[in-house]
């Protein structure tokens, strides 16, 4: 029986290396080593893969702000609309804004042909969030208390609903 050498991690040459990477075989430690749903992988293959899904163009973020922040705005406007109902706006609320946040999604999605990055949605949120959020303000600072919860409601359902469609991956 021979025995075998130790191996160091490939980034910490003092590190004793447990793993290898399932893309390129280099030994990595622990500190080295993402888990990803196919097994553990090194800094570098996992960056090489996402340079791959994210695609977006700068022109991609003026587009998405220009859908998200007016649309926000206008569906903020509605809810105000419908905050004269009472109480029973908050079953309405939440249909609508989840409505609206997929619907801006979808809009985004088709003028920036698809591509994709984080980013890209974190700026598709941060537009949403400041277009709703003058509607949410006003009805705080009148003492609007359902117009001020359902703005909150209208906040927080349309824009999971926005990102999470924008983030997902659809067929």
């Amino acid at each position: 029986m021979t025995a075998e050498t130790p191996l160091f991690c490939a980034n910490h040459p003092n590190t004793p290396a447990t793993l290898r990477c399932n893309q390129c075989e280099k030994p990595i430690c622990l500190r080295c080593a993402v888990h990803t749903p196919t097994g553990y992988r090194c800094r570098e293959c996992v960056r090489a893969q996402q340079k791959i899904f994210n695609t977006s163009l700068p022109l991609d973020y003026l587009l998405a702000v220009l859908v998200c922040l007016p649309g926000a705005l206008a569906g903020s406007f509605a809810v105000g609309l419908v905050s004269f109902i009472g109480f029973f706006g908050v079953i309405l609320v939440p249909a609508l804004a989840t409505a609206a946040g997929a619907t801006l999604a979808e809009i985004t999605r088709r003028l920036t042909g698809k591509r994709r990055s984080k980013a890209l949605f974190q700026t598709a949120l941060l537009a949403f969030g400041l277009g709703a959020l003058p509607g949410l303000a006003l009805r705080a600072i009148s003492g609007d208390i359902w117009g001020a919860a359902f703005q909150g409601l209208y906040l927080f359902f349309a824009a999971s609903s926005l990102y999470y469609r924008l983030s997902g991956i659809q067929l």
